[in-house]
């Protein structure tokens, strides 16, 4: 009998099982359909799967699969989040049974609420081994829940004709769930795979057929198509808007189409009130202050719009959303993610659509254009006047704060750079303190907006984007959000790396609990709060053989940024300090605002 062959390569080994067969078939439907990036947590049950994986990758050149290694199961998934979120294409996710399924819980949760693709593929016993105590068998049926766009459990893999059908057809099905083909919203699917004894090549059971044999061919379709295609259905026609002078357009983490939002406001001459990730931070509508005009009870007073079109997750700050919630009696709109799935956390929304459009777009009754109107001119006054008050504060001196630090980092990142923020405090930093730029992309987990997997969610999103042709990338993180990941540090010889900085603000503890009202009880505040640690955190990242230096002063940020590969630059700082600078920024770029608008 023929030996197997899965898509013109042979199934490694000198004989071929069950396990084995499944797992090189699979792979290599899976790289028919795009399948550039894989992330292995190793271990025994997922064994045929990592073989096939690394054999797959072994020869597979710069744009064929890549296969990435991680010791840490939750360090893993969130490399896997970083490259699928970069990219925009789903990245395998591999573990073997047990707990180590588990720990992927919080990257899938996160890739379910932002919309990024994975494709998760947790190693099982066979159902005779569940429920009978045996060794790292738990019950991984739908593990996670209606986190993910599809779940199959898919069987244990037999010698039988039909079995080459199927297994080509389940990744196809998996991957097109994934990427929300036909009009769904891309997100990560599960496939659970029982898989039987033997699990590597060269080992056949005498039940599962002989060595080298195989009942049918396991080739996938000529010329390298995948096994089954699914047609992208056309989005509905854009909602056509009447103009008004009096429109605002409010873009969060994730907007589909941030460019087509910017032509909508520069015709419309309406302002752009952009969170860092949403991809719409730039160009002359977008505001760099704009949190602190909406922190303005006069500004926002005085500043009651007549439209507000809002597209991807807003949230990010508390005066961002009293603004929608104090607007509920005026037209709302909002562009949805994709079907079935928009933000509205005010619940304010009077029109959910695809896409929208100023009636007369590119015409004459399209808008007054960027030159705006007085309603704009207000707008853009106060935002410079709250610029100019934070820049009066922050230059004050050499010291190089939170909030001075996320200003200049953005700023120093050269055009074509990434810039990965975590959640809490930098990401806010970036959001009062960033002005707008093109050509620096702002990247971020806003989804479920957890602090966990940031180092490796920050390393995948840099590979992916180096790989296109991306430039350097930075990562802004707390040190609570890099301790929380330590592991991400930890990457083993021969294993891709990217040129990634990880500037760390490190107060000790976790610093936005100092501006909540958790602040204001003294008594247990530091201990189940503040959280101090006391790492050394220069220590930790020798420990990993990763460079890092500390900088005090902020005319030395540009020249510790330099470098190859991944190294830390730490940045101490005090969370009392922090506090009282934030609270001594809002007032005086609210006053400003208020005055100048």
């Amino acid at each position: 009998m023929a030996r197997p062959r899965a898509g013109g390569r042979p199934v490694p080994g000198t004989g071929v099982n069950p396990a084995t067969a499944f797992a090189a078939t699979l792979v290599d439907e899976l790289a028919r359909c795009g399948l550039a990036e894989a992330v292995l947590a190793p271990g025994s049950r997922s064994a045929p799967l990592a073989m096939a994986l690394w054999e797959r990758a072994k020869d597979a050149g710069e744009k064929g699969l890549r296969l990435h290694v991680r010791i840490d199961e939750r360090s893993a998934a969130f490399l896997a989040l970083g490259l699928a979120k970069a990219s925009g294409r789903p990245v395998a996710l591999v573990c073997t049974s047990g707990t180590a399924a588990a720990h992927f819980h919080g990257a899938v949760i996160e890739a379910s609420e932002a919309g990024v693709p994975l494709l998760v593929l947790t190693a099982d016993r066979p159902p005779e081994l569940r429920g009978t105590g045996a060794n790292q068998a738990i019950d991984q049926i739908k593990l996670y829940g209606d986190t993910v766009r599809w779940f199959c459990e898919a069987g244990v893999p037999q010698a039988r004709p039909g079995m080459n059908a199927y297994w080509r057809s389940l990744a196809c099905r998996a991957w097109a769930a994934a990427v929300g083909a036909g009009g769904g919203y891309p997100g990560p699917v599960h496939l659970n795979l029982p898989l039987r004894e033997p699990l590597v090549p060269g080992l056949t059971d005498a039940a599962d057929g002989e060595a080298g044999g195989w009942p049918e061919p396991l080739e996938g379709r000529p010329g390298g198509r995948p096994w089954t295609g699914f047609p992208g259905a056309a989005r509905t026609d854009a909602l056509e808007l009447s103009w008004t002078e009096r429109g605002v357009v409010i873009c969060g983490d994730g907007c589909g189409d941030p460019a087509a939002l910017l032509h909508l406001a520069g015709q419309a001459g309406w302002p752009v009130l952009a969170e860092p990730s949403s991809g719409a931070r730039a160009g002359p509508m977008s505001l760099a202050a704009y949190p602190y005009l909406l922190d303005s009870p006069d500004f926002v007073a005085g500043h009651r719009p007549d439209l507000i079109v809002s597209a991807g997750r807003p949230g990010l700050s508390r005066g961002q959303l009293s603004y929608l919630k104090t607007v509920d009696t005026v037209r709302h709109v909002v562009v949805a993610q994709g079907p079935g799935h928009w933000a509205d956390p005010a619940r304010s929304a009077t029109d959910v659509v695809p896409a929208v459009r100023v009636k007369g777009d590119g015409e004459a009754g399209g808008g007054p254009g960027a030159a705006g109107t007085p309603w704009l001119a207000s707008w853009r006054a106060a935002d410079a006047a709250a610029v100019a008050a934070a820049a009066a504060i922050l230059d004050a001196g050499e010291d190089l704060s939170e909030p001075r630090l996320a200003r200049d980092l953005a700023a120093a990142l050269p055009d074509g750079a990434l810039l990965w923020a975590a959640s809490s405090l930098p990401i806010r930093d970036l959001d009062q303190q960033m002005a707008p730029r093109a050509g620096l992309r702002v990247l971020a987990s806003r989804g479920a907006s957890g602090i966990d997997g940031m180092i490796s969610a920050a390393a995948g999103a840099a590979l992916a984007h180096q790989r296109a042709g991306g430039g350097p990338a930075a990562a802004l993180v707390g040190d609570l959000a890099f301790l929380h990941d330590a592991p991400g540090l930890f990457i083993g010889p021969g294993e891709p790396r990217p040129d990634l900085v990880l500037v760390v603000a490190n107060n000790d503890g976790g610093g936005i609990f100092s501006l909540l009202e958790q602040a204001e009880h003294g008594g247990p505040f530091e201990r189940v709060f503040g959280t101090p640690h006391g790492a050394v955190l220069d220590s930790l990242a020798a420990a990993a053989g990763v460079p890092a230096v500390t900088v005090e002063r902020a005319c030395d940020l540009p020249g510790a940024l330099r470098g190859g590969g991944i190294r830390v630059v730490e940045v101490r700082t005090s969370r009392d300090a922090g506090a009282a600078l934030r609270h001594k920024l809002r007032a005086a770029c609210t006053e400003a605002a208020a005055a100048a608008g």
